[in-house]
């Protein structure tokens, strides 16, 4: 999952209530698909820090709840609104994540490109999502590098 370093980062989400916020914001269906329909309560994602320099992975969080409708979508004061989502017929979903770790290493997207086992990467293929599937052996090498010190 994407986030901007300067919108919200990862310590962010750590001073947050809880550790814990919604995922909001996403305006893109395949992403959005994904939110509603594959991501699961349990579930571990990378929380990556986009449009940074640079940009790359800073820690790990878990999914507390599982897709439900996009609260920003409706409120015309918030930037993400959407005036053709409904609270009765939602366009937009989002889930809830909590933090789990702060990388002691922030793995820099330099890194996972020059990595010949993260060479299919959905990250590098679909770029533009805010939110992209990772393959267990993907997290689990990123998770490795982000916990050297």
């Amino acid at each position: 999952m994407k986030s901007e370093a300067d919108c919200f980062s990862i310590d962010d989400l750590l001073s947050a209530k809880d550790q814990t916020t919604c995922w909001d914001g996403i305006r893109n269906y395949e992403a959005r698909n994904m939110l509603r329909d594959k991501i699961s309560v349990g579930d571990l994602v990378l929380y990556y820090h986009s449009n940074a320099k640079p940009a790359g992975v800073a820690g790990i969080a878990e999914v507390t709840r599982k897709g439900y409708p996009d609260h920003s979508a409706f409120d015309e004061n918030d930037d993400h609104f959407d005036p053709k989502s409904k609270p009765e017929n939602p366009t937009w979903y989002m889930v809830d994540v909590k933090a789990v770790e702060k990388f002691t290493h922030f793995v820099s997207l330099p890194e996972l490109r020059a990595l010949p086992e993260l060479a299919e990467m959905s990250l590098f293929k679909r770029n533009r999502l805010s939110v992209t599937p990772v393959q267990r052996m993907e997290f689990d090498v990123i998770r490795k590098l982000g916990r050297r010190k």
